[in-house]
């Protein structure tokens, strides 16, 4: 009996959990199928089937029949539409095990919604409609399952009742699957002919397709093994909050995400390589003597070693690694397209770095597998990157352990998650390369000029009036006998930046070679005066972090655009509205003015004489200009 087979009750033991995710072409019969799921495992109330009813009868693509995919479509564009867009997470129970599962879209636009629920699913159920075959979709949802890390598939060939319950039908399906999956890594690929709709070998065993002698859905749900996958995995131990309730107790409290640890065990922190043992594990419910993978725990040590919030803490023997460079499976999930050298924040687990994507390595056509050449990544586009962060990272290759070589890539400005990535391995810096030691200093060279070096930094629209005040600063420093240098944007594209167009990833390389010139001008204890639209505040961000805080002066040239239009010294704005010029700042290419920049001028209410003075009364008090 179904009774006996599947209950909504929690049982007094407790159970493992399966995460599983649906998967497939759009159509193909995924909410239909999790919605038979819920049915037969007696997971509606009464009052969802009156609604579910009135709804079918209303959205619903069954004729009078009960459509089932209304269950888990919850979005009222999905159900008008009828089909998914977000990602719709469902509980259910059976006697053996619990069940999490993901619904997600099959549209191809909504890959990055399918990527998200794939991440932490330990198998996925990849649906094909028996009319239709071995699609495109099919071949990018497996792909992606299979780069995210996820071994264990079933092939549900759904909508069997439409071709007759045709084995020859379900057979040729699956030669075609298989001999495309052969190289995915697969661990495990169980095909089972379905009808979601009338729940042919979803629950139970069917009739119709007598032929067929695997397991059904449920049982094959039930019985996966799981625990294996953890089996071995080394102890990984982030440490999310740091726990002081008073001065006599000093906890780190986290969730083991890997392996286990007991009291009295060697543990180290990743980053800084200090090494202590654990003195007790602290739980709600008392104190354990070994916690386990899942369990969420605080650790108190024996020693007084610094660890805070972000640190991975894991056995000595069995190190994570640890580098600021590493080459990664990116998945894009923005609209506004990756660029290389942009400064982004980084999170893996519960540490948090700047870093910037170095370099794409090739582009992944997740449809042919194949590897192209790209400048850039676009919404739901895979590319291979090499990336660098601002201090080490500590982590393990995905393939190893996916909750310590996954991370997601954030804007700093939207805050937007904009990617999601999968470790593949640590880039090691060049042994052969290491810093020259000079005898002579910035200290030493600027000393010898009575100033302190620095960077000025212009920033606005175009015909703001940035090169105009920066020309007058200079003048003004020449005649007090000061040592300045003024980098201009339009002189350097004459000579080091001529090979740079004006494209998202050009102009953020064009900020960074000047950034880093400013730098090596500073080094030498040049007070540098830098004037550049630099539309980005990620970019002027990275060229801050090139010098001390107090060596950066980020001067907000604040022109409204009407104006800057009016002005037109170069005829740009016209040409850039006529369509003649393309990514011009202010038209089809956004500003990003400054949040907080040192100094603020404002054109409409000061000449330009006055502001270049207010730039240099900011350099006194500031003691950037000696005696």
């Amino acid at each position: 009996m179904l009774a006996k087979a599947i209950t909504q009750s929690v049982q007094a033991k407790p159970k493992d959990q399966l995460r599983f995710i649906t998967c497939g072409s759009v159509d193909d019969g995924k909410s239909t199928l999790i919605g038979r799921l819920l049915h037969d495992s007696k997971m509606i109330y009464n009052d969802q089937m009156t609604a579910l009813e009135r709804d079918s009868a209303k959205h619903g693509t069954t004729g009078r029949d009960i459509d089932f995919a209304l269950l888990v479509d919850g979005l009222e564009a999905e159900r008008e539409q009828g089909i998914t867009i977000d990602v719709a997470y469902r509980f259910f129970a059976t006697e053996r095990r619990s069940f999490m599962v993901a619904d997600t879209p099959g549209h191809e636009q909504y890959t990055r919604n399918m990527a998200t629920g794939a991440s932490n699913a330990q198998l996925a159920i990849i649906l094909i409609d028996a009319r239709k075959g071995v699609l495109v979709q099919t071949k990018r949802h497996s792909f992606i399952c299979s780069l995210l890390g996820i071994r264990h598939l079933v092939l549900a060939v759904n909508k069997i009742d439409l071709v007759h319950y045709s084995k020859e039908t379900f057979d040729r399906i699956v030669a075609d699957y298989v001999a495309f999956a052969s190289d995915l890594g697969f661990e495990s690929i169980v095909p089972i002919p379905i009808s979601a709709r009338h729940g042919d070998n979803v629950v139970n065993r069917s009739g119709n397709t007598h032929w067929y002698d695997g397991p059904c859905l449920i049982g094959q749900l039930e019985n996966i093994d799981i625990q294996s996958d953890r089996s071995g995995q080394a102890f990984r131990f982030p440490v999310q909050w740091v726990n002081r309730p008073d001065l006599d107790f000093r906890g780190y409290a986290g969730s083991v995400v890997s392996g286990s640890i007991s009291v009295g065990d060697d543990i180290v922190v990743a980053a800084s390589g200090r090494t202590t043992r654990v003195r007790r594990i602290v739980t709600q419910g008392g104190d354990l003597s070994c916690a386990e993978a899942g369990d969420a725990i605080t650790i108190t040590v024996e020693d007084e070693i610094d660890i805070g919030r972000g640190d991975l803490l894991a056995r000595p023997t069995e190190r994570p690694e640890l580098a600021d460079q590493f080459v990664a499976h990116l998945i894009w999930m923005d609209e506004d397209q990756l660029v290389v050298g942009r400064n982004y924040i980084l999170r893996i687990g519960s540490q948090t770095t700047a870093a910037s994507i170095t370099a794409i390595n090739h582009r992944i056509d997740v449809n042919t597998r194949e590897h192209l050449a790209a400048g850039t990544l676009g919404l739901n586009e895979i590319g291979f990157c090499n990336i660098s962060t601002a201090r080490p990272a500590a982590f393990d290759p995905y393939e190893v352990n996916r909750r310590t070589g996954s991370f997601i890539v954030i804007d700093r400005y939207t805050n937007r998650t904009v990617a999601a990535g999968m470790i593949a391995r640590p880039l090691r810096r060049a042994t052969n390369v290491a810093w020259q030691p000079v005898a002579v200093g910035r200290k030493e060279r600027a000393d010898l000029k009575n100033q302190k070096p620095c960077i000025i930094w212009f920033t606005g629209l175009s015909g703001a009036g940035k090169s105009t005040i920066a020309n007058i600063v200079d003048q003004k420093l020449f005649a007090m006998s000061r040592h300045a240098m003024l980098l201009d944007g339009d002189n350097l594209r004459h000579g080091l930046n001529a090979d740079l167009g004006f494209s998202e990833v050009d102009r953020t390389e064009n900020i960074r070679r000047a950034g880093e010139v400013a730098k090596l001008m500073a080094d030498s204890g040049l007070i540098v005066i830098c004037s550049f639209i630099s539309p980005h505040g990620a970019e002027r961000d990275m060229v801050r972090s090139l010098v001390s805080k107090e060596e950066f002066v980020e001067v907000f040239v604040d022109t409204p655009i009407e104006e800057c239009a009016r002005r037109d010294p170069k005829g740009l704005y016209s040409k850039a509205r006529s369509g003649r010029i393309r990514n011009f700042t202010g038209i089809d290419a956004s500003y990003e003015a400054p949040i907080r920049p040192e100094i603020h001028l404002r054109t409409m209410e000061q000449t330009p004489e006055q502001m270049a003075q207010t730039v240099i009364d900011v350099l006194m008090a500031r003691a950037i200009l000696g005696g």
